[in-house]
């Protein structure tokens, strides 16, 4: 526990030293807003921020206010791609290099002893994207009623679940709130710096509890109102959907503390528009209130291609969503000068970017015997040629691996990440023949109800990856061995709608966990409640709340009981070796069948654009430019030529 200890009073005392030394500073603000405060529209910029306004580190050095970010993003659920820019703001953060945990929304926090009680201390006057104040009430407004309200929040986010039951969440006074465990939750403080820990900052009270029944009566009218609701509960879910879901983004009046306010909803036009939030509580070294952009735009594109050719162009400013990988980067060289950009690396290192996700809690009970036999998974890896995808997919680039912690990871094991990975067909047959000895006339074999085996793999067009051509060959390789595997291609919304309603055979995905987020985000060794990843929903379920979902076996009971020891451990030494004991129940279950671990991706940058830090680090949860955050970008930091 010492050393985790200092490092984070480390980063308290200098958020301390900041915050004292913000109030001394001649704070500035965007041109654009000046009219507005010289008209009384908008109040000067000492008044908008806190007391104690976050200082940020630059890349560069500080930037110059004005112009535009232009970016493209698809239909159909690619509400990431505004997550990742805009909506990365959690009480704490990472650092730009991913190695500490500092000050962000909360500019101080205590940890006890024991790593069972989180105190957290925000910045007086802060203030929500249209002035109103925000204060512990709001996080009390989220924990008491929507994260305890049945309705309203079912299932629990495992990061404020702990072995004896969700956290407590007490509000001290206006600016300090507790989050309190019943037994130590030693990553906790690393888990709300990223990803899922924007929940408790995320719900402005002011605005949205119109649309909840404790505190409007007269909440049916505004159900009346609206089509797609047919009780308040829908209601509500509709005006504060959570951040990584579309509704989140389809609902532009909904304040924000976020760097950008959107001004138009996604899905409503060809370009969504983020303008400057002018109560950003965040400031440079020379007292320049951030962003530097007044805005961001999204035009809404139809295909990856399309945005290709919008780099070629000069129409995009900064990107790596869709377009960095191996596939696209001779083209984008070849348009580099016709597009004015340059490449920057990122750290986009997953456990593995191409899974074969089966439902292991298949609601048919002869789809779900054949897939829970590890004989018929292993059957499977082996029959895919994994070099060969890497070769025609990604011109050689990439790890023919399983699903597994990386070597930079500190806790790889050669065993895990090479094991069922061989091309071999023969081998492929000996372990199916125990699962399907049988065969039609087609050659197909056949399931324990007599009938030929199939399962429906779908697929989504999703990060540049290929995975529709992936799937196909996957297909072709398992139709070699007797697996009749059908492809369905469908939009990332609807598969996501499918998986989590537990009505699919299997898809295609990537997953996190290939770095430091296996600790934080071990959703391929453990199934855990999740956006993108469901393999074991109900076991899933069971995970949170063991009085819902299903009850797993006692070899998945064994990971979670593993787990629970990762989380309760209160220093680095520990965490690595529970977290190894977890690893070592889990892999050999091979939950997930790996195909392909990536080489760093890259992005795009236009060569005016200053403040992009390369490399970028991403992985899972990991929002990009989340460590770094996308307000310091600024225009005009060199010259195009």
């Amino acid at each position: 526990m010492k050393h985790t200890m200092k490092s984070r009073h480390l980063a308290v005392s200098l958020a301390a030293l900041l915050g004292l030394a913000a109030p001394a500073m001649a704070f500035e603000e965007a041109p654009i807003l000046k009219p507005l405060v010289e008209s009384g529209a908008l109040p000067p910029v000492d008044d908008r921020l806190p007391l104690e306004p976050l200082v940020l580190e630059v890349v560069d050095k500080p930037g110059e206010y004005g112009g535009t970010m232009r970016r493209a993003i698809l239909g159909g659920g690619d509400q990431h791609n505004m997550v990742r820019t805009i909506g990365s703001d959690n009480l704490v953060r990472w650092d730009v290099e991913w190695t500490e945990v500092r000050p962000n929304i909360a500019k101080s926090w205590d940890v006890s002893e024991d790593a069972t009680t989180f105190t957290f201390h925000l910045r007086e006057g802060m203030k929500w994207s249209d002035g109103d104040p925000f204060d512990a009430d709001d996080i009390m407004f989220w924990y008491n009623d929507i994260f305890l309200n049945e309705d309203l929040t079912p299932t629990k986010h495992p990061n404020y679940v702990g072995p004896d039951g969700p956290v407590q969440v007490t509000k001290i006074d206006d600016y300090t709130v507790e989050f309190k465990f019943g037994s130590p939750n030693g990553l906790f403080i690393q888990q709300m710096a990223y990803g899922f820990g924007y929940y408790p900052t995320a719900y402005g009270r002011h605005y949205l509890e119109q649309f909840h029944e404790k505190y409007n009566p007269d909440v049916q009218a505004l159900v009346d109102a609206e089509p797609a609701a047919n009780d308040w509960v829908q209601l509500f879910n509709l005006k504060a959907g959570p951040m990584h879901t579309p509704l989140f983004w389809q609902n532009p009046d909904r304040p924000v503390l976020h760097a950008w306010h959107l001004t138009n909803a996604y899905g409503s036009t060809d370009r969504v528009v983020a303008e400057r939030n002018p109560y950003y509580w965040k400031v440079d070294s020379e007292g320049q209130q951030l962003p530097y952009f007044d805005r961001i735009t999204y035009d809404q594109v139809e295909d990856v291609e399309t945005i290709l050719l919008k780099a070629f162009n000069g129409e995009i400013d900064y990107m790596n969503r869709h377009v960095g990988r191996p596939a696209f980067k001779a083209v984008l060289t070849d348009n580099m000068e016709r597009g004015k950009y340059r490449f920057f690396s990122t750290n986009d290192l997953p456990s593995n970017t191409m899974i074969l996700m089966m439902n292991l809690n298949h609601e048919d009970p002869n789809k779900r015997k054949v897939i829970n036999d590890l004989n018929f998974r292993a059957g499977l890896s082996h029959a895919v040629n994994r070099q060969e995808i890497i070769d025609l997919l990604y011109f050689g680039s990439g790890l023919p691996v399983q699903t597994s912690p990386r070597e930079t990871s500190g806790l790889y094991k050669e065993e895990y990440a090479k094991q069922y990975t061989a091309y071999d067909p023969d081998l492929a047959n000996e372990f199916l023949d125990k699962v399907m000895p049988e065969k039609d006339d087609d050659g197909f074999r056949i399931g324990p109800d007599g009938e030929r085996f199939q399962l429906i793999f779908m697929v989504a067009d999703v990060f540049g990856l290929q995975f529709p051509d992936a799937m196909q060959l996957v297909a072709e390789y398992a139709a070699d061995v007797g697996i009749d595997i059908q492809v369905r291609a469908t939009d990332r919304s609807r598969l996501m709608e499918i998986v989590r309603s537990n009505e699919h055979d299997a898809y295609m995905w990537n997953c996190a966990g290939g770095q430091a987020d296996a600790y934080t985000a071990p959703i391929c060794y453990l199934p855990l409640p999740g956006n993108t990843v469901n393999w074991a929903v109900r076991w899933a379920e069971w995970g949170i709340d063991n009085t819902k979902g299903e009850e797993p076996p006692e070899e998945v009971k064994a990971v979670f009981d593993a787990y629970a020891k990762v989380l309760s451990a209160t220093s680095p030494e520990d965490q690595k070796a529970r977290m190894q004991e977890m690893l070592d129940l889990a892999m050999p279950q091979l939950f997930t069948i790996g195909l392909v671990q990536n080489e760093a991706p890259f992005g795009i940058a236009r060569n005016n654009v200053g403040n992009v830090p390369d490399p970028l680090p991403i992985a899972g949860q990991l929002w990009y430019p989340a460590p770094y955050t996308a307000q310091m970008y600024y225009e005009g930091g060199k010259s195009l030529d």
